[in-house]
């Protein structure tokens, strides 16, 4: 006997076999069970999702003889005849070849004949769609008042080419993709039935392919186990026959993205062409784990929306403090349209170099979210640049005629305001309790980075401000815009950033937010109260804010 595909070997012959369209079933099996059965069904949705499966499945359930729950009982004639494709009641048409004014002609002349055996005559017209303008005009006059004993159904996956005046003479039934998850356990169900043996992995991998059609993971599979016949079907093994890539080769490539090391990445692009992987697949791929990315970094429960094992949420974790949002969005964006590219592209190895030499010089683009990332590298290496150390604040105070030793400020030596005179002009200084003057400094000389952290609208936000004591357990933050203090005073934003401080250094500090004076000056220079001491050789009065 010859091989039967398993996508036609195990195609569901009742309701209870269809995975993953349950709104759909319960629906048909109630109109069934409550004699409310339509005279037009249109079915829509993509490729492999059960279109005209469930339509035979209802084919036989409404001429059974002995339906159970609204599904037909596979044991009697009629049942038998219509899964052998012997009965004359359903009548299945590919609109695709079958398109023209006289296929529709003749199924008008057929429905004046009511069924031989059974109570319907099912017409199931697939891809309906391609029928011509003139083939929907005559089906309409039909489609819309047949006899009681026919029913249509229409199958279709792409709904948008449908007349109107076809849509409004049916019930519409939108099949959805099927999950990885229902795809995966249908594989697993049919590879015991099979007595084949494979990883969990391997058939997770086949469904994710499948992209929501359980028909192609179903061929998917066919086509590994025939190249790894009688031996473990094993993840590898699928990523060979797939020509598809590793998600570790994806981490390695987004590392040296990251690194602009171009010469790097077109050498692993041209690893993977050596290896024969199939370069359309290969960018859909990056695209997702890039998603799987941004997905991480965005969103409080990421973790738990993203369907990996422990091992690959670790590596995801590392790669994600490696990257901001907006430059997972540039990277997404560059490779979409890639993938566009693609499709119609000869030299599609030509078009990836030129999208990575893109991804690791953002210079070569003049678009809005390169010149995002560029400035954002341009902070990091600010932020990276070797801070202003004691020592040489103490030499600067010391030139300024003073043995205090100063904390971090800016604007500590500037022309005296006012009247334009180019004098030096010595700054106002502040003796505050040590331990005040040390969390003023932590967070000051990392201010930079903690912003950036934050992202989103309140980075831009912060730009210009200035931090300076409160009292104990408590720093202020002053805002030169009012436009900025309006985002950056409010309670949520200070609340976030309290809450991250306390994460990152351990300490529990009180942010409080105030506007800028008109011209006031934000150069104090903040010193101990020992300091000051010693600098004065006298016990100085401090005064609590």
């Amino acid at each position: 006997m010859s091989y039967t595909a398993l996508y036609r070997k195990w195609r569901p012959s009742e309701f209870d076999d269809v995975k993953g369209q349950d709104h759909i079933v319960q629906t048909l099996q109630n109109q069934i069970m409550g004699q409310r059965i339509g005279h037009a069904y249109l079915f829509c949705g993509t490729r492999g999702t059960g279109k005209t499966t469930i339509a035979k499945i209802f084919a036989k359930a409404v001429n059974c003889e002995h339906p159970v729950e609204g599904s037909p009982c596979g044991e009697c004639d009629t049942c038998k005849n219509i899964a052998a494709g012997r009965s004359m009641n359903v009548v299945e048409i590919d609109a695709a070849s079958n398109n023209g004014v006289e296929n529709i002609r003749e199924i008008r002349e057929q429905v004046q004949y009511p069924p031989a055996e059974g109570k319907y005559r099912v017409y199931i017209i697939d891809e309906v769609h391609m029928l011509s303008t003139g083939a929907f005009n005559a089906l309409l006059k039909t489609l819309e008042e047949p006899p009681s004993y026919v029913i249509f159904i229409l199958a279709t996956t792409e709904v948008h080419k449908i007349p109107i005046t076809v849509l409004s003479r049916c019930q519409r039934y939108d099949f959805k993709r099927i999950t990885i998850e229902t795809i995966a356990a249908r594989l697993r169900e049919l590879a015991d039935a099979e007595q084949i043996p494979v990883e969990e992995k391997a058939l997770t991998y086949i469904a994710k392919a499948a992209d929501g059609s359980m028909r192609d993971a179903l061929s998917l599979l066919d086509q590994c186990v025939a190249f790894h016949f009688g031996s473990l079907l094993t993840y590898d093994n699928v990523l060979e026959v797939l020509g598809a890539v590793d998600s570790s080769v994806f981490s390695e490539l987004l590392r040296k993205i990251l690194e602009k090391d171009t010469a790097g990445c077109i050498r692993k692009l041209e690893d993977m062409v050596i290896q024969g992987r199939e370069l359309g697949q290969f960018v859909t791929d990056f695209i997702w784990y890039l998603r799987n990315l941004l997905v991480l970094k965005s969103t409080d429960d990421g973790e738990a929306m993203l369907e990996m094992s422990e091992d690959n949420l670790r590596l995801l974790r590392e790669e994600a403090e490696l990257v901001d949002g907006e430059t997972l969005m540039r990277f997404i964006r560059i490779f979409s349209d890639l993938s566009n590219q693609l499709r119609y592209a000869s030299q599609k190895r030509v078009l990836i170099e030129i999208a990575l030499i893109k991804l690791t010089k953002p210079q070569m683009e003049g678009n809005l979210d390169s010149i995002l990332q560029r400035l954002s590298e341009l902070e990091t290496r600010m932020d990276e640049a070797p801070a202003v150390s004691s020592e040489m604040m103490q030499q600067m105070a010391a030139q300024m005629g003073t043995g205090f030793s100063a904390g971090v400020s800016a604007g500590a030596v500037q022309s005296a305001p006012g009247n334009g005179v180019s004098e030096e002009y010595i700054p106002p200084k502040v003796a505050i309790p040590k331990a005040q003057l040390e969390d003023l400094n932590l967070i000051r000389q990392d201010w930079g980075r903690i912003i950036r952290e934050q992202g989103g609208a309140i980075r831009p936000s912060f730009r210009d401000t200035v931090l300076e004591p409160s009292g104990e357990g408590c720093l202020c933050i002053v805002f030169s815009s009012p436009e900025n203090y309006a985002i950056g005073s409010r309670p949520t934003v200070l609340g976030d950033l309290e809450k991250y401080i306390e994460e990152q250094y351990g300490k529990e500090l009180y942010l409080k937010a105030r506007l800028r004076n008109a011209g006031e000056i934000l150069n104090t220079i903040y010193v101990s109260d020992e300091e000051a001491r010693e600098a004065i050789h006298m016990e100085i009065e401090i005064e609590d804010e």
